[in-house]
């Protein structure tokens, strides 16, 4: 008679995203300390001018998501032995770049009718004011569509959505990471809700794209399409005296 050999259960699956609320918690109190050297410390290591020119803004704003670039780095080197970069989704995409910023651009329409019919306000605000030079909106369109787009989607649509499409579902856990990233531009944007509401639903749409295509490279090229359209709007308006 055989005697049965007790053979050992499969492991378990591994979670995906293999991070958890734990680590969001972490990196969201990394976020003051990080803000705090990039537009405190910096400025006056740099002596930096006390009305600080675009470019300036520029550096302070990279500076401050390259600290937080370098935190999620750490935490999944040291915490779980994983890369930033395929962590975080960004690898090839499932659809066509064109298609890609096609989506984009149709999504910044798509927006700017909403805008329109919820009468977002044109009033002056923050932003407004450092656009109202066109040679300082160079720095910022360029920021603007590279390191800014790549960067928030790095953060929200690659390690923040994951998290909560896994507890919360695929719609909800898209519309929810993207109510925080409207609200970081309520003061921006001269504490205005509808400003709030179409960023939201701007995010949402990138949120879409990250979530269809498997790929932040695809949202971070969609988010850049998107922003391109309105930077060229306004630099067109300058060009024509509006």
């Amino acid at each position: 008679m055989e005697q049965e050999v007790d053979t050992p259960p499969p492991p378990k699956p591994e979670r995906d995203p293999f991070w958890g609320y734990g680590d969001l918690l972490g990196f969201a109190g990394m976020v003051l300390p990080c803000f705090l050297i990039a537009f405190v410390a910096l400025p006056k290591v740099a002596r930096f001018n006390a009305q600080p020119a675009p470019w300036q803004l520029v550096l302070e704003q990279t500076a401050f998501y390259a600290l937080l670039t370098g935190v999620l780095a750490a935490m999944f080197r040291l915490q779980y032995d994983r890369p930033l970069w395929r962590s975080l989704g960004w690898m090839p995409h499932r659809v066509s770049t064109s298609w890609v910023v096609i989506a984009g651009v149709a999504a910044a329409f798509a927006v700017a009718g909403i805008g329109v019919l919820i009468k977002v306000p044109v009033t002056e605000n923050p932003m407004t004011k450092l656009l109202k030079d066109r040679a300082a909106m160079i720095p910022l369109a360029v920021f603007g569509v590279t390191i800014g787009p790549l960067c928030e989607e790095l953060f929200f649509r690659g390690f923040v959505q994951p998290l909560l499409v896994r507890t919360l579902g695929a719609l909800a856990g898209i519309v929810v990471t993207n109510v925080p990233f409207g609200i970081l531009h309520y003061w921006e944007y001269g504490r205005s809700w509808r400003h709030v509401v179409v960023i939201t639903l701007a995010g949402t749409a990138f949120g879409c794209m990250r979530h269809v295509t498997g790929s932040t490279r695809a949202s971070a090229l969609m988010h850049g399409a998107y922003n391109a359209l309105f930077f060229y709007a306004l630099f067109a308006s300058k060009a024509s005296g509006h």
